[in-house]
This record gives C-alpha cells, sequence and structure tokens, in this order.
C-alpha cells in the first residue's frame, strides 16, 4: 500500500486504464468489465480490477492536472510494478480537423509546467509515449472505424476556458502542430521515462478551442466509449 493507494501489490493488473475522473472508472468498471471490484479508494480516487475478454485489467482514477497524475503513476509503476499505462482522457481540440468525438493519441507532449525541474536535465524534455502502444491504438482505432489523429499534444497547468493570458492562448500551440491541450499527458509520459515503463494518452476530443462546439452533457459518458474500447484492446496486446 502507499498514502494514496489502499490495494494490495496483488490487486493491480500489470495494465492499468488512467481516467482522470473516478466516476469514469467506475463507468469503466461496471460497463466494460467482468467480476470487477473495488480496490482502493483512498481521496476518492476509485480503482477497480476485472477482467476483459478473461484478462486482468486495473482501471484507476488519477485526478486532474500533471502533478496528481505524477504521483499516482509513479506509484503504480513502482510500488505495484504496473508495466504500462494507458490514459483514457479528454481534451480540448486545437486543430479544425479534429472533430468531436474524435480519438487522439499523443505521439508526445508540451507543456507550460515545471514538472521537469525535478531531473536536472541541461535542456528541454519532450517525453514520448510508448510507440508499440501508439501502433496498436491506432490499428485499433481502424479497425474499429473510429477517427484517430496522431501528434503532439500540449498538456497545460491551466484550464483554457479560465486562463487569465486569455482564452485564444491555445493558438501558438497550435500553430506549432499540437492537436490537442490536456493537463495529464507530459506528467505521465516524463514518469514512464523516468521510470522505465510504458504509457500512452488515448484522448477524446470533447471541446473545440476552434469552433467553439462540444459534447452536450448526455456525451459526456456515453461518447467516451470508442476510446475506452481501444484502450481496452490495446490492454489485451501488452
Amino acid at each position: 500500500m502507499t498514502p494514496h493507494n489502499r490495494a494490495d501489490k496483488a490487486d493491480i493488473a500489470p495494465v492499468v486504464l488512467a481516467p482522470g475522473d473516478p466516476l469514469r472508472a467506475k463507468l469503466v468498471a461496471e460497463h466494460f468489465l467482468s467480476d470487477a471490484r473495488l480496490v482502493t479508494d483512498v481521496r476518492n480516487m476509485l480503482g477497480y480490477t476485472g477482467f476483459f475478454k478473461g484478462q486482468k485489467v486495473t482501471v484507476m482514477a488519477t485526478g486532474m492536472g500533471g502533478p496528481s497524475i505524477g504521483i499516482y503513476s509513479y506509484e503504480l509503476f513502482t510500488t505495484y510494478d504496473v508495466k504500462a499505462i494507458i490514459r483514457i482522457g479528454t481534451c480540448g481540440g486545437l486543430q479544425k480537423q479534429i472533430g468531436i468525438g474524435d480519438l487522439v493519441c499523443a505521439m508526445t507532449a508540451s507543456t507550460d509546467s515545471a514538472w521537469a525541474h525535478q531531473y536536472n536535465l541541461k535542456g528541454t524534455l519532450s517525453p514520448c509515449c510508448d510507440s508499440e502502444l501508439l501502433f496498436k491504438a491506432v490499428d485499433q482505432a481502424k479497425q474499429l472505424g473510429y477517427p484517430c489523429h496522431a501528434g503532439m499534444v500540449f498538456s497545460s497547468d491551466l484550464f483554457s476556458s479560465y486562463n487569465a493570458l486569455g482564452q485564444e492562448s491555445w493558438k501558438a500551440w497550435a500553430r506549432m502542430g499540437a492537436l490537442a491541450q490536456d493537463m495529464e499527458t507530459y506528467a505521465l509520459y516524463a514518469t514512464a521515462a523516468w521510470t522505465a515503463k510504458r504509457a500512452l494518452s488515448l484522448l477524446t476530443m470533447t471541446d473545440s478551442c476552434v469552433s467553439g462546439e462540444g459534447f452536450g452533457p448526455e456525451m459526456r459518458s456515453k461518447g467516451l466509449f470508442p476510446m475506452i474500447e481501444v484502450a481496452l484492446g490495446v490492454a489485451l496486446e501488452v
């Protein structure tokens, strides 16, 4: 156990799906896993372990922002010997070709966070995903017929709608090719690199910064099902 996870080591599967929202972890457990049971609920960060097509899978919430996912992913990688974490999150779209509900596979992440200062690097770290997980996710999405885009994402400490710098500050990142903005991918990828483990951030574009369009309340759950299906398909092959 850790200060943030009460599960026994045997309770956690080698592959963990990691939504930010605890209720999304509950949704995955109830709708996609068989024999799922709650294995941790410290600070209401719900974690469940069950089976998908006979394979043991854990889904555990990681909270909001880089520091939160950094804590949970580090403990999962080190204390629980997790081999791979697949983030299943939401994002704001920064490019007009990305439609509402499309999937975004983060090849690499840029950031405005100081997260990487802890590594004492004499330069700028640009952490990337595990390439095998990326290839499998893109292939799964194609097989299932879900639109999927792969490229750079921008992980910000600032929620775009509440950004004091202005709600159009994302445009500079879009010009540099960022497909979408989230808050967690950079810290996850940096932590995976530091611990020599595997990670992929698979995102659903729920709100477009370009058009202003987004999911309605009824789609905030079922609109994420394609992403979850793809992530579980990848988990089977890890």
